[in-house]
């Protein structure tokens, strides 16, 4: 099922990063700096609603896949970690942040293979806590990336800021969490 619907908006997802990043190299003259965040904020905004849309699609239509498995994943961390850099590179968001957001992914994802290869991925699988944290990473990103006031007087940069921080928290909690859960099969491997 390489190209089910639900694996198409995993597809798209992907090549909506070029276009992202590519939203800030555009020169002043093309399009102002408002109008790049506000464009970078729609396209991480829906790629974030695909994520969700596409899982909900495959259980719906019953076109789970182990290729859909695999590639939804990849998606969202390929999606996270641009957002982060460029967020670190437009100095919206501090380095030691997305260093820690983007090295939790890449220990858990190399924990969860391990785990899978040893037969317990059960021990490693999505927590409400790691529910949690995405969903404060992915608030706080758009938040972030818009970078202006809503209204007279919410400030999206702030409440960004927070949520990220939230998020960094959230996740070196959750990355304990997993590790703990892993400890145990690890000592007997």
């Amino acid at each position: 099922m390489l190209f089910s619907l639900p694996n198409i908006l995993t597809w798209l997802r992907i090549l909506a990063i070029p276009l992202f990043v590519g939203i800030f190299y555009l020169p002043s003259e093309w399009l102002s700096p408002f109008n790049q965040n506000l464009i970078a904020t729609i396209i991480f905004t829906g790629a974030a609603i695909t994520d969700w849309l596409d899982g909900y699609l495959a259980r719906a239509l019953n076109q789970m896949s182990a290729f859909g498995a695999f590639l939804d994943p990849v998606a969202d961390k390929l999606m996270v970690t641009a957002a982060l850099i460029v967020l670190v590179y437009l100095d919206r968001l501090g380095a030691p942040i997305a260093l820690i957001i983007i090295g939790r992914e890449i220990t858990v994802s190399a924990l969860r293979e391990w785990m899978a290869k040893i037969g317990q991925s059960k021990s490693v699988a999505v927590s409400f806590l790691g529910k949690i944290k995405t969903a404060s990473q992915m608030i706080a990103i758009p938040l972030l990336l818009y970078h202006d006031t809503i209204g007279n007087h919410f400030n999206s940069h702030i409440a960004g800021t927070w949520l990220i921080y939230l998020a960094a928290v959230l996740t070196l909690w959750s990355m304990i969490y997993y590790l703990k859960a892993a400890i145990p099969q690890a000592l007997k491997h």
